[in-house]
């Protein structure tokens, strides 16, 4: 007959003392683990329990928080190409676009064109249409 005395106790949030909550968001706001590293180290079963923890006992303000963008660095040439990028992408977009809703408009007979384009906000629909 098999014992249980080394396998661990699942464990919920409740059995967690506030100390120990404490402990580890400082470990975590700290740098010295993430909070994927906090959860294996000490068996904390649930995926977000941590970052609940971060939200309601730490000292960052989550609400203001952003991830800083790689284009915080750009210099005005990689800005301006990475643009130009963007444009040409939208420019194929609105080109596959318009292309698909000519085919669909032979195939069906009908003006789904004029649906579609009346469905779309002020900002999006083309000018000159």
């Amino acid at each position: 007959m098999e014992t249980l005395q080394n396998t661990p106790r699942k464990q919920t949030q409740r059995d967690y003392s506030l100390a120990f909550k404490l402990a580890v968001v400082d470990q975590v706001e700290k740098g010295e683990l993430t909070y994927k590293q906090a959860q294996a180290r000490y068996g904390i079963q649930g995926r977000s329990t941590v970052l609940v923890w971060l939200r309601k006992h730490g000292t960052l303000d989550w609400t203001s928080q952003r991830v800083q963008s790689p284009m915080k660095n750009e210099t005005p040439e990689q800005t301006i190409k990475r643009l130009e990028r963007e444009l040409k992408d939208k420019e194929d977009y609105i080109y596959l676009m318009d292309e698909t809703l000519k085919r669909v408009d032979q195939i069906k007979g009908g003006s789904f064109r004029k649906k579609f384009l009346a469905s779309l906000p002020e900002r999006l629909k083309p000018k000159g249409d």
